[in-house]
């Protein structure tokens, strides 16, 4: 039986920006989605602490410490608000037992704290 785990998670990451005109996604510095193990075009689950809002996107390349939502998902996050960003993966139960998630934790000026 395979379920699912939380695989990857950018941690208190502030949105710099919401864009009601672009098409779609939330726009991220690779430098961070590259340290939690993340890729471009990965389905993310954003979970905005300031507000409660939940949505579901994918990533693609933003500028140095952007954490940009676009599209719709702006309606849900305004500059400054602070976010969770999270991947999954499906595990055997034997492999979840072992596993351990990729957190890189994020400073107000979204710059790597800590983390693996």
């Amino acid at each position: 039986m395979k379920i699912e785990m939380l695989r990857a998670k950018l941690h208190r990451a502030t949105v710099t920006d919401a864009d009601l005109n672009y098409e779609g996604s939330i726009s991220i510095d690779p430098e961070l989605y590259r340290a939690a193990g993340m890729v471009e075009y990965e389905k993310v689950d954003v979970l905005n602490i300031t507000n409660g809002a939940r949505l579901t996107t994918y990533i693609i390349n933003g500028k140095e410490r952007e954490v940009c939502l676009n599209g719709a998902a702006a309606r849900l996050a305004h500059k400054g608000d602070k976010v969770i960003i999270c991947s999954y993966c499906s595990l055997e139960m034997e492999e979840a037992q072992n596993h351990r998630p990729n957190v890189i934790l994020l400073d107000d000026e979204n710059k790597i704290k800590s983390g693996k």
